[in-house]
């Protein structure tokens, strides 16, 4: 008998209806699991949805049985699960999933939620820094040679300088012009305005990465409710509608990626844009993977703000600041707000706070006419551009 397969067809809109952060920043006396649900309980609250509702989960990162021993943690029993984990990107991925399984009906109310000590761990010992992720498989090749994630990324940027004529100032006012969106963010942090030559003058950390271009460690986590439409009509907060997603893996050895200025959000932006039915132009703010200032630069020319080769003249003139021509990493980024880790869900909560006009006082970002954002895009990267998710996101 021949199996007959039918193509899946979305029938329900699907919104972001609830979004929240934990504790963030410098969280010594808070479990993980603690932070898991504390992001969980403010997102159902801002949601205005009861627990009840909720019928899966999205999880990575934590515990043997992820996301089953979050599942238990917070006394949920989801009918639909995913715990895919590729790294940063994992949650516009799992996003991307939850989307998909809401417009066919598999779940009603998915769950995404995340919590790290990164920092807190470090601090006290629990956990020490290590020059690989893994030493068997492709890497065995690279492991040995101290080829360490921050090695990765600096020798892309070298690559990207070289091609392109990029420049150090260049990477360096990204951080400069994050750092002015993280001034009026009460959580992010480092807020202290900084200078280009504050950036180059710091400690090389991976050439040509100063401390100033790397993301901070943090402690912290957050969470996301996504809903079917029918369901979002009953949240308290205006909905925040998915126009489309795109997910897209690469290489893991390096000596395996064709092109080092090119990232996988190539191809999850392309597809992203094109489900959504909008254009990059359309865009009025973007949330970034920010690990190190080339994945900012990189992400906005293959998502396609700028042909390729230009994204070091885009960014300058202070046009990724809230204020600019393109507002990018509104909340400070993983430069100067947070970063516990799989960033990657925290520029969905910033993504929907700045379209339903929520961000604070000089960080809100205003369309020309004065309007708050109708258009944002979330782009998430994981590993050492190994993966990519983006998503594309609206107001009504």
């Amino acid at each position: 008998m021949t199996a007959v397969r039918t193509a899946s067809r979305r029938t329900r809109r699907v919104a972001v209806v609830g979004v929240a952060l934990s504790d963030c920043g410098r969280v010594d006396s808070a479990t993980p699991y603690d932070l898991h649900a504390q992001a969980a309980r403010r997102a159902l609250a801002d949601s205005g949805l009861a627990k009840a509702s909720v019928d899966g989960l999205a999880s990575a990162g934590l515990g043997t049985l992820a996301p089953m021993e979050i599942a238990d943690h917070l006394g949920l029993r989801p009918a639909w699960a995913d715990s895919t984990s590729v790294g940063g990107a994992t949650w516009e991925v799992m996003a991307a999933h939850a989307a998909d399984a809401i417009a066919a009906g598999h779940a009603n109310v998915v769950l995404l939620v995340y919590g790290s000590t990164a920092r807190a761990d470090l601090k006290a010992g629990r956990r020490t820094a290590g020059l690989s992720l893994g030493a068997r498989g492709p890497l065995q090749f690279e492991a040995p040679y101290g080829h360490t994630l921050i090695a990765k990324y600096a020798m892309a940027a070298r690559r990207h300088m070289h091609e392109y004529g990029t420049t150090l100032q260049q990477f360096a006012d990204i951080a400069v012009q994050t750092r002015a969106n993280a001034f009026h963010n009460p959580h992010a942090m480092y807020r202290d305005p900084i200078t280009v030559d504050d950036v180059l003058d710091g400690p090389v950390i991976a050439d040509p990465f100063t401390k100033l271009q790397c993301c901070i460690r943090s402690d912290g986590g957050c969470a996301v409710l996504l809903a079917g439409e029918d369901y979002a009509a009953d949240a308290a907060r205006p909905p925040v509608w998915v126009l489309g997603a795109g997910t897209a893996v690469s290489h893991t050895a390096m000596s395996e990626w064709e092109d080092f200025t090119v990232s996988p959000a190539a191809r999850s932006g392309r597809l992203a844009f094109e489900r959504a039915g909008v254009t990059p132009a359309e865009v009025d703010v973007a949330e970034l993977y920010d690990a190190f200032t080339y994945m900012t630069l990189v992400t906005l020319e293959d998502l396609g703000f700028c042909a390729k080769g230009e994204g070091g003249a885009f960014a300058e003139h202070g046009r990724l600041t809230v204020g600019g021509g393109l507002p990018v990493n509104t909340d400070g980024g993983g430069l100067s707000a947070c970063h516990p880790g799989m960033r990657g869900l925290f520029l969905l909560v910033e993504a929907v706070r700045q379209l339903r006009g929520e961000a604070e006082a000089g960080r809100q970002v205003r369309r020309r006419d004065g309007e708050l954002p109708r258009i944002a895009v979330a782009s998430g990267t994981g590993g050492w551009f190994c993966s990519a998710g983006t998503l594309v996101l609206a107001r009504d």
